[in-house]
């Protein structure tokens, strides 16, 4: 049997053991709905409480701005509905970036058939956003501008304090969000330095549960609930907690943040040397920013060859991988964001996305690089264009 090896880590993680210790009993015996008053509520509700500190903690905010929601596409839609909701009569312009997860990018395109305005900024061969882009965009309708920490595809890491800076020089009423499901656990974020009012996040991207997550409101934003209802969440986001998925986000944020320099220098070595593995095999494309890059990414191009191909044979060799963000895989388009840093569709369809984890060794990558030049290879051999190309520039 095929040992597997996990590299998809930006699509989910494997949750661990601590984590799944500390949720088991509010699974059976510590049951309580956390809005009664009686000792079951209440131990419940401790729990709660106890686990909004540990993740404000992580990304250095105050527990009482920590709202839990059912994960990070709740967190951006609510974060873009709620703001648009709340600051209508001040304006209807809306700046984001072409390269959005679609959490974001579908929430404005419904709220530009609503009639708000949404500027989608471009990026750059590397997919950084230009901080004079965005103020040059900023107009008296503005109310909102929405920038992803870093993208999930491509790994790299947005300018986000320095564009928090630039906005609140322009139009300090402007609200700033950032989609940060891809760097909390994973790189500093703090939300005071980075300067942003909203920021989303997810447990299961730090082997935490599925279906928890969180959306931080600086105290003073104008945003109205997403969720109506009951009182919970201090009358922002109705419904009856989830109670052992918030323990179990609360335990993998405790976790990540006293580990998460180790990580980082461990995750560092393992991806420069993929990279440089990768980079030998010919007509490959290197994609995201060179060192402004998530520390686990790692996303390339090759040419000549199809990413579905490249997964199923990479599947069969126990690698486990992806050719884009989790929430595509069933499309046939190229990704939106190989396409906006200008990638043509052939070659945006040959792209393969490997994200490291804390299990992941040095053996991996070394087995990693050793079956990999052989699948592009044989990939390729089936392409007619193949030969065309054999003796033009081998690296892009």
């Amino acid at each position: 049997m095929v040992n597997r090896i996990y590299m998809d880590h930006a699509g989910t993680t494997p949750m661990r053991t601590e984590v799944l210790d500390a949720m088991l009993p509010y699974l059976t015996e510590k049951f309580g709905n956390a809005s009664t008053i009686y000792s079951y509520g209440r131990e419940a509700k401790k729990a709660l409480e106890d686990s909004r500190e540990k993740v404000a903690e992580l990304i250095g905010a105050n527990a009482k701005e920590i709202y839990f929601t059912s994960g990070g596409t709740e967190a951006d839609n609510w974060a873009l509905r709620g703001v648009a909701a709340a600051n209508v009569k001040k304006g209807k312009h809306i700046i984001t970036s072409s390269i959005e997860h679609h959490a974001v990018l579908h929430t404005c395109q419904a709220l530009e058939r609503q009639g708000f305005k949404i500027t989608f900024l471009p990026v750059d061969q590397y997919g950084l956003v230009d901080v004079q882009h965005v103020v040059n965009a900023i107009t008296d309708e503005t109310i909102m501008v929405s920038i992803m920490h870093a993208n999930n595809e491509i790994g790299t890491i947005q300018p986000i304090k320095e564009i928090g800076q630039a906005i609140k020089d322009k139009k300090p009423d402007i609200i700033f969000h950032t989609d940060a499901v891809q760097t909390v656990g994973k790189i500093q974020v703090d939300v005071n330095d980075l300067g942003v009012d909203l920021l989303s996040m997810s447990a299961h991207k730090i082997y935490g549960p599925k279906g928890v997550g969180a959306l931080y409101i600086r105290r003073g934003t104008k945003i109205l609930p997403y969720m109506t209802g009951g009182a919970q969440e201090s009358n922002r986001r109705a419904g009856t907690e989830n109670i052992p998925g918030i323990v179990g986000f609360g335990k993998a944020a405790e976790l990540a943040k006293s580990e998460l320099e180790e990580q980082y220098e461990k995750l560092i070595v393992l991806r420069d040397k993929l990279i440089k593995g990768i980079m030998e095999i010919p007509y490959t494309r290197l994609n995201g920013h060179p060192t402004l890059r998530l520390p686990h990414n790692v996303n390339v191009s090759f040419e000549f060859i199809e990413g579905e191909s490249l997964l199923l044979n990479l599947d069969m060799k126990g690698i486990c991988a992806s050719s884009g963000s989790a929430c595509t895989s069933g499309s046939l388009d190229p990704s939106h964001v190989l396409l906006a840093i200008g990638l043509p569709h052939e070659i945006a369809h040959g792209s393969l996305r490997l994200t490291l984890g804390r299990d992941n060794s040095e053996q991996d990558v070394d087995y990693v690089l050793e079956v990999l030049p052989g699948i592009v290879n044989k990939l390729r051999e089936m392409s007619p264009l193949f030969e065309m190309r054999k003796e033009q520039p081998k690296n892009v």
